[in-house]
């Protein structure tokens, strides 16, 4: 993996990574105008026991520009200028203009709840300079790169006394929310561990206690031995629709060893990772005519020093599609009371996907 670090005009930081040397005389640009100052901040829920980010600075962020104003495609002459230049790189990571968490939030106002900083720290990930492409249809080697740039982002954020938790995310379709459509994700640096982690990491804990395994390395076994959900299985990386899947073709992706994060993989395992996730991707690009909006998070250990044996590094992917025609989203019973109600068996919905045939490459 090459890297070349750069610093853009307005001051934001931006990482360019390749499979091949970069030309270090590449000039990391920046859109026009200034970022908004930042006005984030933390409140604190107390039925929830749970911190709120408020950010409206973000209501004035980019959304979804004709190609001419893409900030993610690289600037070109004749051009307004986007986040990133021309050259050979594949994948450029920068601060995020408009960041939930960091930035220049100044200290939280007084209220009547508990107030914070929203410290932490928010990173775009441009998976590649093609505006067209799809995380999916990245070669092979490109998807591998992609996972190691997860694992770079972790360990340097990972490093600062005010990072607890690192979170890499993709959210891809309009029905998720998506502002930009240029194939590109996201890093959240959590000051905290986060609710979901955390109840998931405590669970975990509590398994590795009782049986000397985390509950996913455990799980993994039974699925495979099942077979039934299976969409990928090699030497060193699974993907498969859990028999718990809480979304129609809701997918899970991880090694079959239980690592603690990115940065405890080993080379065979990071390949074969690539592989598993690319199949999936796949399989959603291919099942209908129309790509599968999907939401993905990379889960893994807290960034905390100590060491995590319980944790299992794996992505989750939720596509919110239900049939051809409609989409499945949270309702009442969900939303209100955390009880999720499916209306399709995780089986059917994996035969499907089983059906679907891919070519990795």
């Amino acid at each position: 993996m090459y890297t070349l670090e750069l610093t853009k005009p307005d001051g934001r930081r931006m990482s360019l990574y390749s499979r091949a040397p970069i030309d270090p005389s590449l000039v990391a640009p920046s859109p026009a105008g200034d970022a908004p100052a930042g006005t984030s901040h933390l409140r604190w829920h107390p039925l929830r026991g749970e911190w709120i980010t408020y950010a409206a600075h973000r209501q004035n962020r980019t959304f979804l520009p004709p190609p001419e104003y893409n900030p993610l495609r690289p600037t070109s002459p004749g051009q307004p200028p986007s986040e990133v230049p021309q050259g050979a790189w594949d994948v450029a990571v920068f601060d995020n203009r408009f960041p939930s968490l960091g930035g220049d939030a100044g200290e939280p106002p007084a209220l009547i709840v508990p107030t914070a900083r929203a410290d932490g720290h928010c990173e775009v990930v441009v998976f590649t300079q093609d505006a067209n492409a799809s995380l999916g249809s990245l070669p092979l080697s490109h998807v591998e790169l992609l996972l190691q740039v997860w694992g770079d982002r972790t360990a340097r954020l990972g490093a600062r006394e005010d990072i607890r938790y690192v979170l890499p995310f993709e959210n891809r379709g309009a029905e998720v929310g998506v502002t930009l459509h240029h194939p590109h994700g996201q890093i959240y640096a959590y000051p905290v561990v986060p609710p979901v982690p955390a109840r998931m990491l405590a669970l975990a804990a509590q398994h590795f206690a009782r049986e000397g395994c985390g509950p996913l390395e455990q799980h993994i076994e039974a699925e495979r031995r099942d077979g039934r959900r299976m969409l990928y299985e090699g030497e060193h990386a699974v993907a498969f629709v859990p028999i718990c899947a809480r979304y129609p073709y809701e997918a899970w992706v991880a090694p079959i060893r239980a690592c603690a994060s990115f940065n405890d993989l080993g080379d065979a395992e990071r390949r074969d990772l690539a592989r598993a996730l690319k199949t999936v991707l796949l399989k959603y690009d291919g099942l209908w005519e129309r790509p599968l909006p999907y939401l993905m998070a990379w889960y893994q250990a807290p960034t905390d020093g100590a060491a995590h044996p319980e944790s299992h590094l794996h992505a989750e992917l939720w596509p919110p599609y239900r049939t051809r025609d409609r989409l499945k989203y949270l309702a009442g019973t969900e939303l209100a009371a955390g009880f999720y109600a499916m209306d399709a068996l995780p089986e059917d919905k994996a035969r499907e996907l089983q059906q679907v045939d891919v070519v990795l490459a």
